[in-house]
């Protein structure tokens, strides 16, 4: 089937989709959306099938829905309406949610229904990207397959929405959430405050103010600490800020500035960051304990913990962006964890992001860019090469939530690599930038050289299942997060045979011993990176600016509507 995906943008929803779409067979493009003329242009020159809106904000023109199947994939249950319906399900502390695809009709959200699925919410206020990435994302998936073996059956008709029960109780028709509903009392409850910065993230953040600043928060987490006078900035950590609430206190990790800085757009950045010379002043919370990374006042990114010989570091950066002081955490944290008696060393992230490679925002904001992208780039190569050259434990980088760019690459170097099924992997984008990440020594030796090039021409996603098949990553486990770290624990335990151990840490040793030393590896890539962030020859500084103020995002060119990439094919 030829089936075109129009869409705002290429996001995570989208990937997983084109992904699925692909491994089926089917012939699958992608045209972002901008106005009316122009989609209806895109959907006449590819003439598909079907067209699928995984995640589309723009009004289709009925010249388009009126000639073409077209099946809108909406984030709300049977009996919801309108354009901020994950917002309201937050905020209200709803038990259930759901996914429906309906049909375009003139009135939004109001056609017959052809696929629904409702889930479980988290028992704890979910971040809404968070809450889109998993849960929805995997319900969007189950519709999207659905509509299509239906779109298949000439006999299938879809149900008027006033015929569907209504599962979620209380789904209705709902405005578009303004910030007077998003609107943060520093008096009140701190799970409130939560809840409500979580329902705004990470589009368009709860307008308040921080340090006496006008922002939009971002990136919330309950604190232990209280303090004397709601409002007040009580302690900083890894660029996150400590604010006292009626009952207790919340950390902020990211914030953004109400206004533009004169001519520079206001970005998201770390909260440290935006406050700057407020907050010079402000103590940093101490660890729990002197020795490793570990959270302290009820926050940290990263954490350590031991399960016999197995050390287990967690990590997880908002976003999956990592500027060159998380990756300097992230070194000392696997450090530590080296250093300690284990057998294995397990690398996990968060269930949003593995990674996304340098923080593009980080560089934006820097008084220079180029200086800034440097260090970064320096900062997160020493990471992949302390995972590269551990001998002493058998190091396993899972892929907990999706990476891109040169996040992609980061853990490749890992003796083993899992990702949780679901996720996906997205090299390089068209930002500019050669890349660097040691990718030039990891990734052929795991695909070889041919496909590796392919992998970095074409920079189209991959799911986990079809990264194992073509050795990018080498198992494969549950959808479910919490089942799947206990099957990464098994497997984990599993590495811990001492000969197993002893054979991959030669492996290692007969690899680094072998061709050209790893310093000249990334030599080569940091002269190659060297003259796209100094010289600028490929667009990097107006790739990244776009990419920042939401512009333009990096989208892979070649989605036009083709059959599945050779590279890819089974």
């Amino acid at each position: 089937m030829r089936i075109l995906l129009l869409v705002t943008a290429f996001n995570g929803l989208s990937q997983r989709v084109w992904c699925a779409l692909q491994a089926l067979g089917h012939d699958v493009g992608v045209h972002i959306a901008t106005d009316g003329c122009d989609i209806t242009a895109g959907v006449r020159s590819a003439n598909p099938d079907l067209i699928l809106c995984p995640y589309l904000t723009k009004r289709i023109p009925a010249e388009v829905w009126q000639h073409w199947p077209t099946i809108v994939i909406h984030p709300g249950p049977v009996g919801d309406r309108g354009p901020s319906s994950l917002d309201w399900a937050i905020s209200d502390g709803v038990a259930r949610w759901g996914v429906t695809a309906l049909q375009a009709v003139e009135e939004m959200d109001a056609g017959p229904i052809w696929a629904t699925r409702t889930f479980t919410m988290p028992a704890a206020s979910p971040r809404k990207s968070a809450l889109y990435a998993g849960p929805v994302a995997d319900a969007a998936l189950e519709c999207v397959l659905e509509v299509v073996a239906k779109a298949a059956d000439s006999s299938f008709t879809p149900t008027p929405v006033d015929r569907m029960p209504v599962e979620v109780p209380g789904a209705r028709a709902r405005p578009a959430m303004r910030q007077t509903d998003r609107v943060i009392d520093w008096a009140g409850p701190s799970e409130h405050i939560v809840r409500r910065i979580r329902a705004a993230d990470g589009s368009p953040g709860a307008l308040t103010e921080v340090a006496g600043l006008p922002v939009y928060a971002y990136d919330a987490h309950p604190g232990t600490v209280r303090g004397r006078r709601p409002g007040d900035v009580l302690l900083r950590r890894e660029g996150a800020v400590l604010v006292a609430a009626g009952d207790g206190s919340v950390w902020l990790g990211h914030l953004r500035l109400a206004e533009n800085d004169g001519d520079r757009p206001a970005i998201k950045l770390p909260a440290v960051t935006v406050l700057g010379s407020l907050v010079h002043g402000v103590a940093h919370a101490a660890s729990r304990s002197g020795r490793g990374p570990q959270t302290a006042s009820g926050y940290g990114q990263i954490r350590y913990r031991r399960a016999g010989v197995v050390g287990w570091l967690d990590f997880d950066f908002y976003n999956g962006a990592m500027a060159a002081g998380h990756c300097r955490r992230l070194l000392a944290g696997l450090r530590h964890a080296i250093e300690q008696d284990t057998r294995v060393v397990v690398l996990c992230s968060g269930t949003e992001a593995f990674s996304n490679g340098i923080h593009l925002n980080v560089i934006e904001a820097a008084a220079d860019p180029a200086a800034e992208g440097w260090a970064n780039i320096r900062a997160i190569n020493e990471v992949c090469r302390e995972i590269i050259t551990c001998t002493r434990q058998t190091v396993i980088a899972a892929y907990n939530g999706s990476a891109g760019a040169g996040g992609v690459m980061l853990g490749l170097g890992a003796d083993v690599v899992a990702a949780r099924d679901g996720i996906v992997l997205n090299p390089y984008y068209d930002m500019g930038l050669y890349g660097s990440e040691l990718h030039t020594y990891t990734l052929p030796a795991r695909v070889g050289a041919e496909r590796a090039a392919r992998l970095l021409t074409d920079q189209v996603p991959v799911d986990a299942h079809r990264a194992s098949w073509i050795d990018l990553i080498d198992e494969v486990g549950p959808r479910d997060p919490g089942v799947f770290l206990e099957w990464l624990m098994a497997l984990a335990v599993e590495e811990t045979d001492s000969a197993l151990v002893r054979a991959r840490s030669d492996a290692k040793h007969r690899r680094l011993a072998e061709g050209l030393p790893l310093g000249v590896y990334e030599v080569r890539e940091l002269a190659q990176m060297s003259r796209d962030l100094f010289d600028d020859r490929f667009g990097f500084t107006a790739a990244r600016r776009a990419f920042v103020t939401k512009a333009g995002a990096p989208t892979p060119g070649r989605l036009h509507l083709q059959p599945a990439f050779p590279m890819l094919a089974r």
